[in-house]
């Protein structure tokens, strides 16, 4: 998901940015019994219910001396000099059906040394919310796969029983994505454009199995590879982040570079991510079923918007955010 690919962009970009006099290394913890790769082993369940006094502790022996320590996952412990982390939203502290949050974090965040947030809504957020001095806002940035990706060939749509005109909507399914409000938009759009179906792809959750199985126009996708996604967005007539809050809404990106247009909602860090290079609706059944209806018609300005989207996106790459992450990283050395 979103954050894995953060932290893998940035951790293989961090010493070519840097340059010499800078030695990286990264760890990678797991919890004792995870079959997923990595270098460390830690029982997370006890260490993110330890209290702020433990957890430091442990952060003075899990990290050398005379180092600095980029954190991107707020379970691990602080360290005791040095101490990055980064804040992608504050999504566990306002959403009650989110991952909780883990018990010293606010606490934590407001004792590092740098806080990084991905955009200048989570900013405010961090102030606003946590109470977070002075955060510094870098960008996340987008796959190179995914700019002007061909779509899926029609071997590929068939494996998977996609139509060939689709709106998708990728991602998950939390309180905070707004789903019902698609499910309510959707009817309108399928009877004023029967021959698109609604693709929803993402972990299996009973929210969107609920809301959309049966539907008529409908196909849940589940989970779907890494490699066919960039295809699986080039392919699509629309793509739709009708969501309630998003710290960063990396779909929105990935579809200008694609070359698709995009509806959005006019909600949290959507519009700044977006500019003028998507349609903004309210988060709203209506809002989003005429954005839809709106960017699937055969009208020039949709091509304009795709174009601006594609140029939009040109500015969001991995290599300007590790940039701006040693900026941080040197304003501390």
């Amino acid at each position: 998901m979103g954050a894995s690919v953060y932290e893998a962009r940035i951790a293989e970009r961090a010493a070519g940015v840097l340059g010499d006099g800078w030695a990286v290394r990264r760890a990678v913890f797991r919890s004792m019994n995870s079959s997923l790769p990595g270098n460390r082993r830690l029982p997370f369940g006890a260490v993110t219910r330890a209290s702020s006094g433990v957890r430091r502790q442990l952060g003075r022996l899990l990290y050398p001396g005379d180092t600095l320590t980029h954190r991107m996952n707020l379970e691990l412990p602080p360290a005791p000099d040095g101490d990055v982390i980064t804040l992608h939203d504050v999504v566990a502290w306002r959403f009650p059906d989110e991952s909780p949050p883990v018990a010293a974090a606010a606490e934590e965040a407001r004792r590092a040394d740098a806080v990084i947030c991905v955009s200048e809504f989570s900013a405010n957020e961090a102030v606003e919310f946590l109470g977070i001095r002075d955060p510094r806002v870098v960008h996340n940035g987008i796959d190179e796969a995914f700019f002007d990706a061909a779509p899926l060939s029609e071997a590929q749509r068939a494996e998977l029983r996609l139509p060939e005109r689709y709106v998708l909507h990728a991602g998950g399914a939390s309180s905070r994505k707004n789903l019902p409000a698609l499910a309510e938009a959707w009817p309108i759009v399928h009877r004023e454009r029967p021959d698109l179906v609604l693709v929803l792809s993402g972990p299996p959750h009973p929210r969107r199995t609920a809301l959309f199985e049966g539907m008529p126009g409908t196909r849940l996708l589940g989970r779907v590879a890494d490699g066919i996604v960039p295809g699986l967005v080039a392919g699509a007539a629309a793509v739709v982040v009708p969501s309630l809050y998003e710290g960063f809404g990396l779909p929105v990106l990935e579809a200008m570079a694609a070359n698709v247009p995009v509806v959005a909602a006019r909600t949290s860090s959507l519009p700044e991510v977006a500019g003028d290079a998507a349609l903004l609706v309210e988060p709203t059944g209506r809002g989003v079923a005429d954005g839809l209806l709106s960017v699937t018609r055969d009208d020039p300005a949709i091509a304009a918007l795709v174009a601006a989207g594609r140029s939009r996106a040109a500015g969001f790459t991995w290599d300007a955010s590790a940039r701006g992450h040693a900026e941080v990283w040197r304003s501390l050395a």
